[in-house]
């Protein structure tokens, strides 16, 4: 019992300052494809808006498109980590996260007592996009041009918003766009769950994770960063640069996580502050 009492103490001060702030959640790896941690995700969020906070969800899905584009018989190809993508590619990417993907965590958080809606970055032109500059080896893939603020903000006063990852530009095209960059929403926070401990000074030592950096040290360290860290950090910085106070790297494959890194001193994954 004791306990219990001194992590709710704990929490109370980051309560307090969270209470009406934004925190963005780019959600993926291990914590979507498991079972238990898609309830506890869900649970997760639920909470932080019953504490008042306003999570907004950011969401891929890059295994479940490659597993349906296989079933369907497509090629499925990558650059430098970005989908090749033709108009067909996008059309099946669109179904995944959509149909499939964003349907079910709408469901999951509605069971657990917290109304959500889903949406698409084109849902109030939400997300304006261009093609990436190599776009010509990778088809159909955007970046994101500029952000219709006030579609989440109005949805956040009362639900949960969770975006998928994609995009139109200015003619109507539609765009695969990558959950990290979507993620670097303006926001008080911006938290990547991914598939490892935090960064680590060692890719093969999991003691070695930092706990804390500024976006200078992150930024003059990604030349020498390789892997699916690279983008994660260099999303983080985005953010900083966004206006989000700090960006956090956690590990998605626990359980509870996005609260032990939110609301305990320690924390439990890389916080990256400007």
């Amino acid at each position: 019992m004791t306990s219990s009492v001194e992590t709710l103490l704990e929490a109370l001060p980051y309560i307090r300052e969270f209470h009406g702030r934004t925190i963005v959640i780019k959600y993926g790896g291990a914590a979507m494809r498991d079972e238990e941690l898609r309830e506890a995700f869900a649970r997760d969020v639920v909470l932080l808006k019953y504490v008042g906070m306003n999570p907004v969800i950011v969401h891929g899905g890059g295994p479940e498109i490659t597993h349906y584009m296989e079933r369907m018989g497509m090629e499925v190809k990558f650059v430098d980590g970005l989908r090749v993508s033709d108009a067909e590619t996008v059309a099946v990417a669109k179904m995944v996260l959509l149909g499939k993907i964003n349907s079910d965590i709408l469901v999951r958080l509605n069971r657990h007592g917290q109304p959500a809606v889903g949406l698409g970055g084109e849902d109030g032109s939400l997300f304006e996009v261009r093609p990436v500059e190599n776009t010509k080896h990778v088809g159909f893939v955007g970046e994101i041009e500029k952000v219709n603020v006030d579609v989440i903000d109005h949805i956040a006063e009362d639900y949960v918003p969770v975006i998928a990852s994609v995009g139109a530009d200015r003619d109507g095209a539609s765009y695969n766009v990558n959950a990290d960059e979507a993620a670097t929403l303006p926001a008080h926070k911006a938290i990547f769950l991914t598939d490892v401990d935090g960064w680590l000074r060692d890719p093969d030592d999991p003691e070695s994770r930092i706990s804390t950096a500024t976006a200078d040290e992150v930024r003059s360290a990604l030349t020498g960063i390789e892997g699916g860290m690279r983008p994660k950090l260099a999303a983080c910085v985005d953010a900083i640069a966004g206006g989000v106070e700090a960006a956090h790297i956690v590990d998605g494959r626990r359980q509870h996580t996005l609260l032990l890194e939110l609301f305990t001193d320690a924390g439990i994954g890389t916080k990256i502050t400007a």
